[in-house]
């Protein structure tokens, strides 16, 4: 199993939560888990969906982050077997699928249970802004795993 990469502290000493980052690309993989870390998140990557939700209970994760289009099982999947746990993490979908398809995809993500959509290529400090307001407003995910 992959060993969660450590954030750096908050200015209060803390981290942000747990985000599990799942794409078929390693070199945005790299950039996100850096671009998280940085900002005080520990993180666990994924390279497709199957391989994800393998992770998800083990990891229980604040966020998932996950592309749309990719090899074994798309995000649009790993988004409606995530929703159906008990207590699901925020998810942000993600897709640089062509033009025209990838708003349809970030649409189809969104009606099928994404918190959020972002289309590639994004700067990683808008990721990072969105997961802060995921996260900030998601209060009862956390709050439920530590009782």
């Amino acid at each position: 199993m992959p060993t969660p990469r450590r954030a750096t502290q908050d200015l209060d000493g803390r981290t942000c939560g747990k985000v599990l980052l799942i794409d078929d690309d390693p070199a945005l993989l790299w950039l996100m888990g850096q671009a998280f870390e940085a900002a005080g998140y520990t993180t666990l990557s994924a390279e497709n969906g199957r391989k994800g939700l393998r992770l998800l209970d083990a990891y229980n994760p604040d966020l998932v982050v996950t592309d749309i289009v990719m090899p074994e099982m798309e995000g649009i999947g790993a988004i409606m077997q995530i929703r159906r746990k008990a207590s699901p993490p925020k998810i942000i979908a993600i897709s640089g699928a062509g033009p025209g398809g990838r708003q349809n995809y970030l649409s189809w993500a969104k009606h099928l249970g994404a918190d959020a959509v972002l289309a590639k290529p994004f700067r990683m400090s808008q990721i990072v802004a969105l997961s802060d307001r995921l996260i900030d407003h998601n209060s009862n995910h956390s709050k439920g795993r530590e009782s």
